[in-house]
């Protein structure tokens, strides 16, 4: 849309994208004007567009489809000073992985997500939803979102926010439960830190001298339409659970 609007002269009415500021948008939708002499142009543009994004993304989203079809003209368009202000945030606006962790490597440190897109009732909303292990670098992120948004002279406001929780390999209960998962299963557990938001990191806010660590059953496409998970581990997970329990150390 950004390149559309300067080379082609589309014009924004509406646009929905996203539905949770927890999930990656899977899904969007505008609707737009174009002129009528340039709409050939702006079709076979889209039709361009499209296979550079496919072959771009063809190992991660081999379903991707950017659909154009006529609709009726809306009675109402957003303004083009507004428009203009919006498609260059959402351009500018940092998504995805910012950072990578210096201490394990592979690990994704600070992320950010621009989860939601919407037009309504007379107003335009814009959620992200800013992910990191280390405090500091989620303000430095916060700030560079700011900076982007009020440009556009928007209202910008940051709410739900929880410190970030940070891998300690030297973990107490980490290495019991290693212990009891090489005696009760026959082998090494494999550690791994993730990057998501976990209440870990809320509990941790409040009792920063807690030893905690993070497990369960096996899950696939988390916060998706798609979301399971693997029945035969639950009862895996209890065991392991409750054999952690009779092996903690007593104060």
């Amino acid at each position: 849309m950004w390149v559309a609007a300067k080379e082609i002269g589309l014009r924004l009415a509406s646009i929905s994208g996203g539905s949770l500021r927890n999930a990656i948008p899977r899904e969007s939708f505008a609707i737009v004007g174009i002129p009528s002499a340039k709409k050939e142009t702006f079709i076979s543009y889209v039709k361009a567009f499209t296979e550079i994004v496919k072959k771009e993304l063809s190992a991660v989203e081999p379903d991707l489809v950017i659909l154009v079809e006529p609709t009726d003209a809306p009675a109402v368009w957003i303004d083009e000073t507004t428009q203009h202000k919006l498609l260059n945030a959402i351009y500018a606006c940092p998504n995805g992985v910012i950072r990578m962790s210096n201490e394990m490597p592979g690990l994704v440190e600070t992320s950010t997500n621009l989860a939601i897109v919407k037009s309504e009732n007379g107003e335009i909303g814009v959620q992200c939803l800013l992910r990191s292990s280390v405090d500091s670098a989620k303000l430095d992120l916060e700030q560079m979102i700011r900076s982007v948004f009020e440009l556009a002279g928007a209202e910008i406001f940051f709410d739900g926010q929880y410190q970030g929780w940070k891998p300690n390999p030297e973990s107490a209960i980490l290495k019991t439960m290693q212990k009891v998962y090489q005696e009760k299963f026959g082998k090494i557990p494999e550690i791994r830190a993730i990057h998501a938001g976990l209440e870990c990191g809320i509990l941790g806010g409040a009792y920063p001298n807690w030893d905690m660590i993070s497990f369960g059953p096996t899950i696939r496409f988390p916060h998706s339409p798609d979301e399971k998970v693997n029945i035969k581990t639950v009862e895996k997970f209890w065991d392991f659970l409750v054999e952690t329990l009779k092996n903690i150390p007593e104060k």
